[in-house]
C-alpha cells in the first residue's frame, strides 16, 4: 500500500471536516446577526433610532406611558 493511498482519505475527511465547520459557523453567526436585526427593530417599532441620550430616551419612555394613562 502506497502512503498516498492512505493519505488521500484521510485528507479527504479532514477537508470535509473544515468545511463542515466553517459552514456551521457561518450559519450560526448569520442566524444570531438576524436575532439582534430583529429584536432591534422591534425596539424601534418602525421609529427612526436616534441618538438621544439614555436620560433623553428615559424620559421620553415616561411621557410615553403618562400619556397612555
Amino acid at each position: 500500500m502506497d502512503a498516498m493511498q492512505v493519505a488521500l482519505p484521510i485528507l479527504g475527511i479532514v477537508a470535509a471536516a473544515a468545511v463542515t465547520f466553517y459552514a456551521v459557523s457561518f450559519s450560526e453567526i448569520r442566524e444570531k446577526s438576524f436575532r439582534n436585526f430583529e429584536d432591534d427593530s422591534e425596539e424601534s417599532k418602525g421609529k427612526f433610532r436616534s441618538s438621544a441620550s439614555s436620560r433623553q430616551r428615559r424620559a421620553q419612555r415616561k411621557a410615553d406611558k403618562e400619556a397612555r394613562k
